[in-house]
C-alpha cells in the first residue's frame, strides 16, 4: 500500500504531516481490512503512551443469557479470539444483572483476575463503572478496549476503543448518529439502508433478494449446498414497497460480480403479486441482462405467477427453494 501498515510512531509532528500525508488518499491493506483494502481518508494523531502491561476489556450483550457481559483477559493487545482458543482460561466473564446493575463486588473480583490492586484497582473501578454506564445509558451493543495498559507509573489508561451500537435505539441518541462516517461503510449498505433495506455485501456470484432474515440466510445456505456462492444478504422485511424492490435492484446490479439473481418470496404480510409488480418493474427499469429466478409462495401467489408468466421478460420461475437453487446456480454457470 505504499506506506508500510496503518500504525506508525513517530517522534515530531513534521513526522507525523509526513506520514500522515502518505496514507491519505491511498488504500491501506491490512487483515481487518481484507484484499481489497480500504481507502484511508483520515488519519488519527495520538499521544504515545510507555506500557508496562497489556490488559483486555470488553462490555457485551450475551444472547443466551440476554444480559451484559464484562469479557476481560491480562493478554491484551491481541485478538481476544485467538486468546479464547489457545489459553481459554486467561478470559474471565462477568454477567450483569440487568436491574441490579454492576456490583462493587463483582468490580474487584475483575479487578483481581487482572492483577490490578491498590490504587490500581481503584482506577479500575471508576473506569469500568463509568464504561457500564456509558454501555446501558447509549444502548450499546458492544464496548471493547483493546488495550487498556497499565503504565510504568501505574495509571490505568484506555489506549483504543471501539463502540457498537443497537441501530434499533439510535432514534434516541442523534449525538451519536451525527459521528456516522459513510466513507467507512460499504456504499452499498449505506444506499440500502436508505430505503430501510437489510443489505450487507459477500464475494459470491448469485444475488438474494428474500423477504425475513431468517429466509434470507436459509436461501444462502441453499445456494451454497447447491454448489454456488451467494453474493449478499438482502432482505426487504415484511412489508416492501414497489419502490424498496425497485431499489434493491439498484443495489444488486451495482455488484459487478453478481451474474444472476434469486428473488425468494413467501408472502403473509407481504402479498406475492405486489412483489411481482415490483420485480417487473425494477427488471424493466435496470435494463436486466442477467438471469433472474423468481420463487414466489404464499399470499396472492397465484396472481404474483401471472403477472410474471404474462410479462414480455425471461424470468425463470421455480416451485420450491431447492428448485429455485438449482436453477440459479445451474443459470450462472451457463
Amino acid at each position: 500500500n505504499g506506506f508500510e501498515g496503518g500504525v506508525h510512531l513517530v517522534e515530531t509532528p513534521e513526522k507525523a504531516a509526513e506520514y500522515a500525508e502518505k496514507m491519505i488518499g491511498q488504500t491501506l491493506v491490512t487483515k481487518q481490512t481484507g484484499d481489497d483494502g480500504k481507502l484511508v481518508s483520515k488519519v488519527m494523531i495520538a499521544e504515545a503512551v510507555d506500557i508496562d502491561r497489556e490488559l483486555y476489556l470488553a462490555i457485551l450483550m450475551d444472547r443466551e443469557t440476554c444480559r451484559p457481559v464484562i469479557v476481560a483477559s491480562t493478554e491484551g493487545g491481541m485478538d481476544i479470539e485467538e486468546v479464547a482458543e489457545s489459553t481459554p482460561e486467561k478470559i474471565v466473564r462477568q454477567f450483569i444483572h440487568p436491574l441490579a446493575g454492576l456490583q462493587g463486588y463483582e468490580v474487584r473480583k475483575l479487578a483481581k483476575a487482572l492483577e490490578l490492586s491498590g490504587d490500581q484497582a481503584k482506577q479500575f473501578g471508576k473506569l469500568i463503572k463509568n464504561l457500564y454506564t456509558l454501555f446501558i445509558k447509549c444502548d450499546c451493543s458492544m464496548v471493547e478496549i483493546n488495550p487498556l495498559v497499565v503504565t510504568p507509573d501505574g495509571q490505568v489508561l484506555a489506549l483504543d476503543a471501539k463502540f457498537g451500537f443497537d441501530d434499533n435505539a439510535l432514534y434516541r441518541h442523534p449525538d451519536i448518529v451525527a459521528y456516522r462516517d459513510t466513507d467507512e461503510e460499504d456504499p452499498r449498505e449505506v444506499e440500502a439502508s436508505k430505503f430501510d433495506l437489510n443489505y450487507i455485501g459477500l464475494d459470491g456470484n448469485i444475488a438474494c433478494l428474500v423477504n425475513g432474515a431468517g429466509l434470507a440466510m436459509a436461501t444462502m445456505d441453499i445456494i451454497k449446498h447447491c454448489g454456488g456462492d451467494p453474493a449478499n444478504f438482502l432482505d426487504v422485511g415484511g412489508g416492501a414497497t414497489k419502490e424498496q424492490v425497485s431499489a434493491a435492484f439498484k443495489i444488486i446490479l451495482g455488484d459487478p460480480n453478481v451474474q444472476g439473481i434469486l428473488v425468494n418470496i413467501f408472502g403473509g404480510i407481504m402479498q406475492c403479486d405486489i412483489i411481482a409488480e415490483g420485480i417487473l418493474a425494477a427488471a424493466k427499469e435496470t435494463d436486466l441482462n442477467i438471469p433472474l429466478i423468481v420463487r414466489l409462495e404464499g399470499t396472492n401467489v397465484e396472481k404474483g405467477r401471472e403477472l410474471i408468466a404474462n410479462s414480455d421478460l425471461d424470468v425463470i420461475t421455480a416451485v420450491s427453494l431447492n428448485d429455485a437453487a438449482e436453477k440459479a446456480v445451474t443459470a450462472v454457470s451457463a
